[in-house]
């Protein structure tokens, strides 16, 4: 059996990898590190969770650290700021941190620093980290253009380029930035190109910007893997459907539910974790703060169930998802794939469920055939045998709380500034707020007068949103309680209340989309 060792990977890289737990490659990192490692342009095919990651992350730092080793030995530095030596782009902010998270731990290894670029936060700490000098950064197109375009970076001296998750670039719109960004590297750029299919535009990409590529596919990227087992459970009506649904959650192991809107995504989340079953909800309404600390909540074990409209299909790496629940079908294959395939990573085995009604029998007859699937209906109600075996072992039952966003102090007579996570280093964690008039907190329950504007935001290295406030906000007891009062929100803050009064001053929201 082939080892990483076998590969020629650096000894610190090798020691990162057995510390991890990572002791042999996966196929498509066997298949494509001889090629990358000796510089070539590499085009990677497979399907979610074939370890693609470390199939591109890898020959990066490997060969980062080679070329800064000649310039050291020729007396150059070769980090310079606003000039990274290598670039990933992926498509979404979750997929770019994941990267970080996978890659940072080598680079630092070997000595080069790593920085993450997206929007749905300020830029000043991002453009903070390529003033100190990084050497590889890990971008969303969109804030990396914006940054391109104000000149606090150049590609001039990228070295490596990697696209993951070409596919889903082009399905949210980005190949014309995309180009864009790839005409303004060198020709003579390593390109590294991992997707899972070539349609909408990707091969464009291969036959443009990769030079004699060699390709690698380990499997049918348009097949689920053979350790996927799909169930197609029918339900008489919705009501039948919510108590099926609500029961598949009770589970032990991590499951994720896949809902059709965002509002379904919240209220499901919402009913769930009344009932005693934490869960967190995923979805493009939420500001970034709030989406870090709910993929934090479900990653770490603190609760079990995710709760997500399509924008985590891609790009969500949670290790050990043993249930994948389609609450409400997907409108195609594609998509079907990609939410399934959240379970059954890395040759685990996992369960996949489609809740299927009366009038989307014909719908899921279709969608099944075209992602090659066999599966027959089964009629269930609560309690079925078949829903309770895909539960497992139930769960406790778990009054819940979502932790609420941390603040720090402003700086005298400045607001804390919020931004993009940066690695060795170089960032560190935003949060703050500046406020002004008299204070009344909407943490759970303390109270206060006058109106408050508040700016506050946290997460790993920095991550934000605003929120403004009226009046005061009173204890969650007492008459006049709306629905929402019942239910923590799912960003950690005070329960919503009718509003009375004049607007509050220093309301806003910064939310954006997952592909930013």
């Amino acid at each position: 059996m082939t080892t990483f060792a076998d590969l020629g990977l650096p000894a610190p890289v090798l020691r990162v990898l057995t510390d991890r737990g990572i002791t042999s490659p996966f196929p498509i990192q066997t298949a494509s590190l001889p090629d990358s490692l000796a510089g070539r342009d590499v085009l990677g095919r497979g399907r979610t969770g074939s370890g693609k990651t470390l199939a591109f992350a890898l020959p990066v730092v490997t060969r980062l650290a080679t070329s800064a080793a000649r310039s050291a030995s020729a007396g150059q530095s070769r980090r310079a700021a606003g000039r990274p030596r290598a670039l990933i782009l992926a498509p979404t902010r979750e997929l770019a941190n994941q990267i970080d998270e996978s890659i940072a731990p080598l680079a630092q290894a070997l000595g080069l620093k790593t920085t993450t670029i997206f929007g749905g936060v300020a830029q000043s700490r991002q453009v903070t980290a390529l003033n100190a000098g990084v050497d590889i950064v890990i971008a969303c197109p969109g804030r990396l253009e914006d940054l391109l375009g104000q000149r606090h970076l150049t590609l001039d001296d990228v070295e490596i380029t990697v696209l993951d998750e070409a596919d889903h670039m082009a399905d949210l719109g980005f190949l014309p930035g995309v180009k864009r960004i790839l005409d303004r590297t060198g020709s003579r750029t390593q390109r590294l190109l991992f997707s899972a299919t070539l349609d909408n535009g990707v091969d464009v990409l291969v036959k443009r910007y990769l030079h004699q590529p060699v390709t690698h596919s380990v499997d049918d990227a348009a097949a689920p893997p053979p350790q996927m087992t799909h169930h197609i459970l029918a339900v008489a009506d919705k009501d039948v459907k919510k108590n099926v649904v609500h029961q598949l959650a009770q589970g032990t192991g991590r499951r994720m539910l896949f809902t059709r809107t965002k509002h379904q995504a919240k209220k499901l989340a919402k009913q769930l974790t009344a009932a005693g079953v934490p869960a967190v909800d995923l979805h493009g309404n939420l500001g970034q703060g709030a989406r870090e600390r709910n993929l934090a909540a479900f990653s770490s074990g603190e609760v079990k169930v995710l709760v997500a409209t399509d924008i985590a299909a891609r790009g969500i790496h949670v290790d050990d998802v043993e249930l994948v629940v389609h609450v409400d079908p997907p409108a195609e294959h594609k998509a079907y794939l990609h939410r399934s395939g959240r379970t059954a990573r890395a040759g685990s085995g996992g369960d996949v469920v489609t809740i299927m009604l009366p009038e989307e029998r014909g719908d899921v007859r279709d969608l099944t055939r075209k992602a090659k699937i066999t599966a027959r209906p089964q009629d269930v109600r609560p309690g079925d045998a078949t829903v309770t075996s895909l539960v497992g072992e139930v769960a406790p039952y778990v009054e819940y709380v979502p932790p609420a966003p941390q603040q720090q102090p402003a700086r005298q007579g400045q607001p804390r500034r919020q931004g993009g996570r940066s690695r060795s280093g170089q960032g560190g964690s935003g949060q703050g707020g500046a406020q002004g008039g008299r204070q009344g907190s909407g943490q759970g329950g303390a109270q206060g007068g006058g109106r408050q504007g508040q700016s506050r935001g946290q997460g790993t290295g920095g991550a934000g949103q605003a929120a403004g406030q009226r009046g005061a906000a009173r204890p969650a007891s007492g008459g006049g309680r709306t629905a929402a009062d019942h239910f923590p929100r799912p960003d950690g803050a005070a329960p919503r209340r009718r509003r009375r009064g004049g607007r509050g001053r220093g309301a806003g929201n910064a939310n954006a989309s997952a592909a930013s």
